[in-house]
């Protein structure tokens, strides 16, 4: 029996649902996250839509539940009734992937009130042991400074000072030299580098350097180098780096994976939308021997608990994408849980810690 299989046939019921916003400012950035809670014999069941795009949540909000989720009898019903609706129903998305982050939040929803009804645990459900988590941190070293863009050591020695074996994920700019990479490199461990090759018309946008990806792969060897721009110039750069090239941005099916899948896939549940996409997805990566790092978006509520309990069932020893979300706050709050992160799953349901 296949794993979604395993979850499909659970009991479930819908009563109602409702929506609420826990936006988040950063600076100039606001963050929007929304929160799915289905209701169902005294129970609750949460998901966190992660779309970018301010407008849409708040078109999701002013609409409220304007969908019929009373009819399904069991998880794998709701999940075949949430692919056919329209979940931005009056309202079209901004980006089309917004479509996939939005089903994610109902399905995750819909896993955790199914749970949560039956007494069970995720990881019982499934019979997989969670594992201590290892992450890393993910952050960008440019900021502003008098009209121009500098990159700088900072906001690493700011995470550093606090926690001292932090391991991070970071992503190359166009203004990083061979001096800065050096210095990056005696001071903190790097295991992802995020090219973002495949972006274009964003706030993150870099522009194509081979010498920039030259400088980045050989200084740190044992990072993953994910999301790079392919063409005449950059293939014979990464050439002798090809096991440790992989794919994030990309990825938004099994067919996906099998079309770009080397040695290793950044997984981010979201970005596949529905729970059988992604189960799919982690069953051919463990047949085909290709390795998963688990990857965030900017999750403020439910949503990051779930993608931390996920990478600690499935890939717990990458170089998992999921840290605490106050690692992503520039004041760096204390206290927080340090990679590996001890294994916190609720008794029942989807939920982390």
């Amino acid at each position: 029996m296949s794993l979604y299989d395993t979850l499909a046939g659970l009991p479930v019921r819908v009563e109602r649902y409702e929506l609420t916003g826990h936006d988040r400012e950063y600076g100039s950035f606001t963050r929007p996250s929304t929160v799915i809670h289905l209701h169902g014999d005294g129970q609750e069941g949460r998901g966190e839509d992660v779309v970018y795009d301010v407008l849409d949540h708040m078109a999701h909000r002013d609409a409220g539940p304007v969908h019929d989720l009373t009819a399904p009898r069991t998880l794998g019903e709701l999940c075949d009734l949430l692919g056919e609706a329209d979940l931005f129903k009056g309202a079209p998305p901004e980006r089309d992937a917004s479509r996939h982050y939005r089903r994610w939040a109902y399905e995750s929803a819909g896993l955790d009130l199914a749970l949560r009804q039956n007494g069970v645990s995720l990881h019982e459900a499934l019979g997989r042991d969670p594992k201590p988590l290892n992450f890393v941190c993910s952050t960008r070293l440019s900021a502003v400074e008098k009209d121009r863009t500098v990159s700088s050591t900072k906001p690493l020695r700011d995470r550093l000072a606090r926690y001292p074996d932090l391991a991070f994920k970071l992503d190359p700019e166009n203004d990083w030299d061979a001096g800065l990479i050096a210095e990056i490199s005696d001071l903190v461990p790097v295991r992802v580098l995020d090219l973002k090759g495949l972006y274009r018309g964003t706030p993150v946008d870099v522009d194509t350097d081979p010498e920039l990806y030259r400088m980045s792969a050989e200084a740190f060897p044992e990072a993953y180098l994910e999301d790079p721009d392919l063409n005449d110039e950059t293939e014979p750069v990464l050439e002798p780096h090809a096991d440790r090239v992989t794919w994030d941005a990309n990825l938004h099916s099994l067919d996906d994976v099998k079309e770009h899948a080397r040695k290793t896939i950044n997984s981010k549940p979201s970005r596949f939308g529905s729970l059988g996409e992604l189960l799919s997805i982690y069953e051919y990566c463990a047949d085909n021997g290709i390795a998963i790092y688990g990857g965030g978006q900017g999750e403020l509520q439910v949503g990051r608990g779930q993608i931390q309990y996920l990478a600690s069932l499935f890939h717990p020893d990458t170089p998992n994408d999921t840290a605490p979300s106050g690692y992503n706050d520039p004041a760096v709050p204390e206290g927080m849980p340090t990679s590996p992160m001890d294994p916190v799953p609720s008794e029942t349901g989807f939920r982390w810690g």
